[in-house]
Parts: C-alpha cells; sequence; structure tokens
C-alpha cells in the first residue's frame, strides 16, 4: 500500500454542465416574456445570454477545452429535449424554425466564443478589453444566425431599435461578466 499516492479530485464538471443546460433552457423559456422600450419588445432572455457565454468559458477555464465543447452540445440537447418535450406534453405545435434558429445561433455562437477564448487563454495575459470583445462579438454572432434563420418572423418596423437596445443592454451586462470571468483562476489543466 502506497502512503503517499496523491489523491484524484473528482470530476465535478458535469455540475457546471447540468447548471449551462439549465440555464440555456431558462433563456429558451424566458423568450416569450417581453419588456418595453420605446414601444420595441425586448425579451427577457437577453439577461441569460451573456451569463450563458461566461458558464461555458468557465467550464473551460477550470476544466478544459473538451469539457467546454461537450457542455455546449448537452446543453442544446437538453434545449432541444426539453422544448420538444414541453410542446408534445401541452399539445402545442413545435415551430421547427424557430428551434433551428436557436440552435444554430447558439451553437455558431458558442463554438466561436469557445475558439477565441482558448486562443486568448493559451496566447494572452487575458487583457479584459478582449474577454469583453470576445462575449460582444459572440452575442451579435448569436443574434445574426437567428435572425438569419428566422428573418420572416424578427423584421418589423422597430426590429433595428430592438437589436441595438438589446446590444447596449447587453454590453453592461458584458461588463460586468467580463470582472467576473478575470476573478477565475484557471484550473490545473492546460487547454
Amino acid at each position: 500500500m502506497n502512503l503517499f499516492k496523491k489523491k484524484k479530485e473528482p470530476d465535478d464538471s458535469w455540475l457546471y454542465i447540468l447548471l449551462l443546460s439549465t440555464v440555456v433552457i431558462l433563456g429558451g423559456a424566458l423568450k416569450n416574456y417581453t419588456f418595453t422600450i420605446r414601444d420595441t419588445h425586448i425579451t427577457f432572455s437577453i439577461f441569460v445570454l451573456p451569463i450563458i457565454y461566461l458558464l461555458t468559458n468557465y467550464i473551460t477555464k477550470k476544466y478544459n477545452y473538451t469539457k467546454g465543447v461537450s457542455a455546449i452540445c448537452l446543453s442544446t440537447v437538453a434545449f432541444v429535449l426539453f422544448t420538444y418535450g414541453i410542446g408534445y406534453g401541452l399539445g402545442r405545435p413545435v415551430n421547427f424554425l424557430a428551434i433551428g434558429g436557436e440552435v444554430s445561433g447558439y451553437l455558431i455562437s458558442q463554438m466561436i466564443n469557445l475558439y477565441i477564448y482558448v486562443f486568448l487563454l493559451n496566447n494572452t495575459k487575458q487583457p479584459p478589453v478582449l474577454i469583453y470583445l470576445n462575449y460582444m462579438f459572440s452575442l451579435v454572432i448569436f443574434y445574426m444566425f437567428y435572425t438569419l434563420i428566422n428573418l420572416s418572423v424578427l423584421v418589423t418596423n422597430t426590429y433595428w431599435t430592438g437589436y441595438f437596445i438589446t446590444l447596449i443592454i447587453q454590453a453592461v451586462e458584458c461588463l460586468l461578466v467580463t470582472i467576473v470571468d478575470s476573478k477565475i483562476k484557471r484550473g490545473l489543466e492546460k487547454n
């Protein structure tokens, strides 16, 4: 018996992946609830989106890149299954185009966010300005793909007003998310 054997720390990344999946589902549920600014309806899910990117980056920073990719994939599957399950359970028709827009926007923006974030982790001293710009860029990518897929549904007279109000609100939230991100210590395993 080796008394000096180093204990292996348990892998608790599944807790964070579960948390990410839950927050993604919350964001999907909040899209149906809106508030009004300047006669433009803004969805409450805008407050959840930067937190989703923060959670993914936290998983990547604390564990590794593959855990981050796994978290994105599992949260996407959880969101789709939850959306279909709720729609089926309530007897409502499921809008494949809307879910496709959300899922494609989510997956593409998350992967771009992750690639840039890992590059910043490995090749820079993680300056807060670049981390902030990465969060904002990921949100713009999300809205771009979501809008392209749902173009016939989304474009109204107040679309651009809502788009810029959303980005302004999220710019402030991304400042807070960037501060939290900069306080997170990198895990032992390099990405």
